[in-house]
This record gives structure tokens, sequence and C-alpha cells, in this order.
């Protein structure tokens, strides 16, 4: 806890995430400064309802408001349904992620992510000969219109996940993220 303290003292943005961190960990850790959950839903402690893990920080009384988090709003990380869930319990804190490697904009097929090999197909890339997330290669712009979908919030609402929300998060409100007319 002593780091996120340390870090946040520096400017530093502290997220957490891909981690088994249980609720009340999360929360002190919310109290020490950090603001952001990486991936939320994935590789982390998944919710259960005696302890919802990072996943409680949506709407955990303690880090109400001060606590985003991002989504990949791909369609291949989260289920509608979850993404609508997040959605609806903090829709402030929606950060639209896109976990875009780069196989972006290339064809279908095998490509290189460092020294693994990646399957492209359709929107989403996979470890070669596996079921494995390798991240994904849709662009914003389409993980606007899937989170619309998934989640029935209004353009302005999926735009302001995809801009102001994270120019918040990054302490640039005032000049990122809104086009300020």
């Amino acid at each position: 806890m002593e780091s996120i303290r340390w870090l946040r003292e520096r400017g530093i943005v502290v997220s957490l995430g891909h981690s088994m961190a249980n609720l009340k960990t999360a929360e002190e850790a919310v109290e020490h400064g950090a603001t952001f959950i990486t991936h939320l839903f994935n590789a982390m402690l998944p919710f259960h309802h005696r302890d919802p893990g990072l996943v409680g920080l949506t709407t955990s009384l303690q880090a109400r408001g001060r606590v985003f988090f991002g989504l990949l709003a791909d369609g291949h990380h989260l289920h509608e349904t979850v993404q609508r869930i997040a959605h609806r319990a903090h829709p402030k804190g929606a950060v639209l992620v896109t976990d875009a490697i780069a196989a972006l904009g290339l064809p279908q097929g095998r490509h290189s992510l460092g020294s693994l090999r990646v399957e492209v197909q359709g929107d989403g890339a996979r470890l070669a000969g596996s079921n494995t997330l390798a991240g994904s290669v849709m662009p914003m712009n389409r993980c606007i219109k899937q989170f619309m979908r998934a989640t029935d919030c209004s353009l302005a609402e999926a735009l302001e996940a995809a801009t102001l929300h994270p120019a918040r998060l990054l302490g640039l409100e005032g000049e990122r993220g809104t086009l300020g007319y």
C-alpha cells in the first residue's frame, strides 16, 4: 500500500487489476490512491456474493466516484450482460478499452505477437491452436458501437466512456476528452 501512496505523490495513476485481491484489500488500495481497475472482470477474482473482489469497487461506498474501470467492449472479452451490469452500476466510471494488439488492421490468419503466434478470426485474436484470448483486433469506433448495443446507452454516454472518462482518470479533463464547444 505504501507503493501506491508513493506513486500517487509523484502524479502516477495507479491501476488495480489482474489480481486476486478481495474487496477489503481493494478498498484499502483506493484509500491509498488507486483510481483505476484494469480490464474489469478479466484475470481477477470472479464476482462472488460474499466477496465481490475488485468488481465490488464499482459500487463500494468507500470507493464510489473515485474509481474508474476499463471495459473490454470487443464482444469477446465480456458478455454483453456483464458490460450492462458494470455500466449500470457506475456509468461515470466506465472507460472503454480496445485491448488492441499489433494485428489490428491486418488480414485474417496467423500473425506474431512478440514471440507468440496468434490467430485472427473476425474481430477476435486467440493464441494459435487454442481458445485463449490474445487481445483484440477491434478498433475503438466499433467498440463504441458494441458497447452501445450491449448496454443500451446513448451515443453521448458511449463517447464519454471512450474519451471524457479516460481524460478524467488521467487528470486531463480540462485539455482532453471533450470538444470544448
